[in-house]
């Protein structure tokens, strides 16, 4: 039970610090994941809708709720998708671009941070932990 209780917390207390970060830039941890998957996809920064709900694991009803939130914010666009007329392509806006640059910097600054209390061997024995134990589930 300690083991898990502790990784329940941790869970929390990472999840909390994390959303801080994000609504400094007017977007949380869903948004934030739409946003850095385009912008991992490289340039042109576009997916279609396919493309990111395999990236990010979830339903098609949850996607097409956050492109929405997210077009309506000015973030992303719907272009029409060159290769099947019938589709779309989502792709970063000029000022999604910026915003996810600028949260994704601050996001892997506030990781480092959560993480300084670690000496480098213990993160790295942590890691070597998690990796295994997370591989039983997957």
């Amino acid at each position: 039970m300690g083991p898990l209780g502790r990784l329940a917390r941790l869970r929390a207390h990472v999840a909390r610090e994390q959303e801080t970060v994000f609504t400094q830039y007017d977007l949380s941890s869903a948004s934030f994941d739409v946003l850095a998957t385009l912008r991992r996809s490289g340039p042109p920064f576009q997916l279609s809708p396919g493309e990111l709900l395999a990236a990010t694991m979830v339903t098609s009803g949850t996607m097409t709720n956050r492109i929405d939130q997210l077009e309506r914010a000015g973030l992303v666009e719907r272009l029409d998708n060159p290769e099947d007329r019938r589709g779309v392509i989502i792709a970063l806006t000029p000022e999604g671009l910026q915003r996810i640059d600028a949260a994704a910097a601050a996001h892997v600054a506030n990781q480092q941070r959560l993480i300084a209390g670690l000496e480098p061997e213990e993160r790295e024995a942590l890691d070597t932990l998690l990796r295994k134990f997370l591989a039983t589930f997957e």
